[in-house]
């Protein structure tokens, strides 16, 4: 571990070194050098996890075959479907997912016959089966779902799934593209927990579950899950205006702007506010889109921060028909290939990560034995 300066909250520190993506400035994202504009253009999802966990972009023939190999992973075993039946209705999604994933990992522990690379494979894989499972079993009255389907990728999977029928391509193509845009992003708060623990030398599922739990808070992951619930309030731009303005004034946090890494832009926020337009006109939506052009006119004219790639995920998981709960889930499902990846580097060139810190408490203090103490600090 290296630092360059003190700062709160580990702004401008280099932690680490990593070869998977790089970050910053403005409209600039790659994933082991590709653009993100590049990749999310022309590629599938599995494609970019191959790229990421593999360390290149497959072959025509590398790609079939680890499809394939996805494909037979789907299923769950049914001790872990018993325990997601447990899993009461009001649980938040990523709760289960995290509870699902400790579990699988006992069930299927990490053995020289199992390693990162399986493990990885396997959750990229299971996910979907994961949360769709306890969700359909928890809100539709202990409905047991099918879990393996003939979907080609994890995109049409999952939306299957969910669904209960094959999506249109349309569909498909957004959820390939938002998958991608999540896969991966540098040392960013969960990815750097999964390090931290990764680096005590624990099994592959413990940084991965750690992972989740930092995934979880609405600084990170659930910002899309507030920023839907921020544009269902308002039914018209003109509405929107006035009451982010106002929610401004009474100094109210406004979820899904800014960045710690990018000065400007997001890119990729150019992207998937493309998806969101395209999936607004495509559905004859009048609402969410121009709602959403309004929230953001008014955060960058009053406080210049820009759109992160939670504000215009949130509209375009809506308009595919996706609970907001599930939101923050699917971030998962991508971002397992970027954790992933992060987790087997910090393996291979490991040390323990244990920064120091500056201590603000007391100076030192005289012992005050039992009957001479008043609760108080002097």
């Amino acid at each position: 571990m290296t630092t360059t300066k003190k700062t709160g909250g580990l702004a401008g520190i280099v932690a680490g070194q990593t070869a998977i993506s790089s970050a910053g400035g403005a409209h600039e994202l790659r994933y082991r050098g590709y653009s993100i504009y590049d990749l999310a253009a022309n590629c599938c999802f599995e494609e970019v996890a191959y790229l990421i966990v593999y360390g290149h972009l497959p072959t025509q023939q590398e790609l079939d075959s680890y499809k394939k190999r996805l494909r037979t992973l789907r299923d769950i075993p049914d001790d872990l479907k018993s325990v997601l039946e447990l899993v009461p209705a009001y649980a938040h999604p990523m709760d289960v997912l995290r509870t699902a994933t400790s579990f699988l990992g006992n069930l299927e522990p990490e053995q020289d016959a199992r390693d990162h690379y399986a493990i990885t494979d396997r959750l990229v894989a299971a996910y979907p089966a994961m949360l769709l499972y306890w969700w359909h079993f928890s809100q539709n009255g202990g409905k047991r779902i099918t879990c393996v389907t003939d979907a080609d990728g994890v995109a049409d999977h999952f939306l299957t799934l969910l669904h209960g029928k094959k999506p249109s391509p349309l569909f498909t193509k957004m959820m390939n593209i938002s998958l991608i845009l999540y896969a991966e992003h540098e040392f960013n708060a969960s990815t750097f927990t999964g390090r931290v623990i990764t680096s005590t030398l624990p099994d592959f599922y413990s940084p991965v579950v750690g992972a989740i739990g930092a995934l979880r808070g609405p600084l990170h992951g659930g910002a899309n899950e507030a920023a839907m619930e921020l544009i269902e309030k308002f039914e018209t731009a003109k509405e929107a205006d006035k009451g982010v303005r106002g929610m401004l004034e009474r100094k109210e946090l406004i979820m899904g702007f800014g960045h710690r890494v990018y000065t400007t832009a997001d890119p990729r926020n150019i992207v998937i506010k493309k998806c969101a337009k395209e999936l607004a006109d495509a559905m004859g939506d009048t609402t969410l889109y121009p709602v959403s052009e309004a929230i953001e006119k008014v955060m960058w004219d009053e406080k210049k921060l820009f759109p992160n790639l939670d504000f215009y995920s949130a509209s375009t998981y809506h308009l595919m028909g996706i609970p907001t709960p599930l939101f923050t889930p699917i971030f998962v499902m991508s971002r397992i290939t970027g954790w992933a990846a992060h987790f087997i580097e910090q393996r291979g060139n490991n040390k323990l990560i244990r920064p120091g810190a500056d201590y603000t408490g007391p100076g030192a203090l005289d012992f005050v034995p039992m009957d001479k103490r008043t609760g108080k600090v002097a």
